[in-house]
């Protein structure tokens, strides 16, 4: 529908207004993802008088949504009204495959306040880990949706045991790289009303204290995995070759990223992590486009193989450069 608008103003020789509200753009392509009672995505959409550019989801089913908030249907009517694209019962870890999604690129994808429900205390280690896995399965698919300078933002949490998500450890295992954080303060999106989305107390508000916009990127070149490692600065990149393509260094950048958090650590199945490069990559590559082919995914992996040897090489001088 909005590309069907778009074109009808451009035929009668209309020129639309860009209206901002805080870091979203009318003309950007919106994704909202795990949203409560959807205020969040009326506030934007009332902001810029439309919402042709938004697509809202949420976990949970209509029929359940409305039960849970008494907000919910009034603000599903007035998306609708404004153009909106509604959709209920999107897994945010695998929304990459949904049938209204697979095609779509988007210039920001909003997460507000992810949360893997309520199974216990915020600080046990069990709870921090069921956290992490949503958050790692949402970068995973959110990181093959975006256009060519689109943005992720999380909305989260700053102190512990919050904090010890670690968002950008995650971020970075899926392509990603945090280039901004900034306070998040909900005076600045009128009539928005954050939930806490399960029991009893669903549709009551829960007290923002110390919030920030996570913002991400993707990032083609990966983090420095010689980070942690003393005598070699924390600045040194691995060089990607004059040979390898764009796409292979987009859909394997994960494949380097991971030694941040893998090196020296003894529990390392080094064979488990090769079978998992292959499969995600062949994934990714597959869903960026129709007609893909194996042959195209092997050609990229024969370039991937080109390019670990360069950067072991790279990484053995660094090594022996250290020691001396």
């Amino acid at each position: 529908m909005a590309v069907g608008k778009e074109m009808v103003k451009a035929e009668v020789g209309m020129e639309e207004k860009e209206k901002w509200l805080m870091h979203y753009s009318s003309f950007h392509q919106i994704l909202l993802v795990g949203e409560g009672d959807f205020s969040f995505s009326l506030c934007l959409a009332q902001s810029f008088s439309s919402a042709y550019n938004i697509v809202a989801t949420s976990l949970n089913p209509y029929d359940l949504l409305i039960k849970m908030y008494k907000k919910a249907k009034s603000n599903f009517e007035g998306l609708e009204k404004l153009g909106a694209h509604l959709l209920f019962g999107v897994d945010a870890t695998k929304m990459k495959l949904h049938t209204d999604l697979k095609m779509r690129k988007f210039d920001r994808i909003i997460y507000n306040f992810p949360h893997a429900g309520f199974h216990g205390k915020e600080e046990s280690r069990i709870m921090i880990n069921m956290h992490r896995d949503l958050v790692h399965g949402f970068f995973r698919n959110a990181s093959g949706m975006l256009r060519g300078n689109g943005e992720i933002h999380v909305n989260h949490k700053t102190k512990a045991p919050f904090s010890d998500w670690n968002l950008e450890e995650l971020a970075s295992q899926n392509s990603l790289v945090l280039f901004e954080c900034v306070a998040f303060r909900r005076e600045d999106y009128p009539g928005y009303n954050n939930k806490r989305g399960a029991g009893s107390r669903c549709d009551k508000s829960f007290p923002l204290g110390a919030w920030s916009t996570f913002k991400f990127r993707f990032s083609p070149t990966g983090t420095n995995i010689l980070g942690n490692m003393n005598g070699i600065s924390k600045h040194t990149r691995l060089p990607l070759t004059n040979t390898v393509s764009i796409d292979c260094s987009r859909i394997f950048v994960g494949y380097c990223n991971h030694a941040v958090e893998t090196l020296g650590r003894s529990d390392y199945n080094v064979g488990y992590t090769v079978l998992e490069v292959v499969r995600l990559g062949l994934e990714r590559y597959m869903a960026e486009g129709p007609g893909r082919t194996l042959t195209g995914y092997i050609n990229l992996m024969q370039e991937l193989q080109l390019l670990s040897r360069s950067r072991s090489a790279f990484l053995r001088r660094m090594l022996l450069g250290s020691d001396q």
